[in-house]
């Protein structure tokens, strides 16, 4: 098996729609955190999503990395400074917190999922976050375990905590995880 994670660029856009347009995804096109508040979420058209997010890469946002498995896309984390992301600053983010990358999607096909690719892929991530000098990255996801898989949309927290994150807070029916990466 050949995993490779790969930043998002405009040459990969279409390896992003193609897995955001598959089961069971094609709702959200990760456009959560974009958006000004969660008032009316759930009555959101996925076509209002999506404009959401070509909007995103019109202005040059590729803010994520895609999971690569034998040359098929089968994941996706959005990852970005968090300062660029105003909602999530707001809801979970302490006063006075130091600058981070936040991570606040990740997701597998699931046909890839239970193989171990989602350590593998946060592994990756992590690895390219501290090749640019990246120094403190944060993960958001709801404490525990859950068996409906749609309610672990921003990471499982036990896989954040396998990398080495640890907790910082909690809020908002979430975890705040924090790695120091230099």
């Amino acid at each position: 098996m050949n995993v490779e994670v790969r930043r998002l660029e405009v040459a990969l856009e279409a390896d992003f729609w193609r897995l955001m347009k598959s089961e069971p995804f094609g709702w959200c096109y990760c456009s959560a955190w974009t958006v000004p508040s969660w008032d009316g979420w759930g009555d959101r058209t996925s076509e209002e999503n999506m404009a959401v997010r070509e909007r995103i890469f019109r202005e040059g946002g590729h803010d994520g990395y895609l999971l690569f498995v034998d040359g098929s896309v089968a994941g996706w984390c959005q990852c970005r400074p968090r300062a660029g992301m105003a909602k999530l600053e707001r809801q979970l983010v302490r006063e006075g917190a130091p600058p981070a990358h936040a991570i606040s999607c990740l997701m597998i096909r699931p046909e890839h999922r239970g193989r171990g690719l989602a350590h593998l892929f946060l592994g990756g991530i992590l690895d390219d976050l501290r090749a640019r000098g990246v120094r403190r990255v944060e993960a958001y996801p709801k404490p525990g375990r859950h068996e409906d898989v749609n309610e672990v949309w921003t990471g499982p927290e036990p896989l954040f905590a396998k990398a080495g994150f640890r907790e910082e807070s909690r809020v908002s029916g979430r975890v705040v995880m924090v790695l120091e990466l230099g």
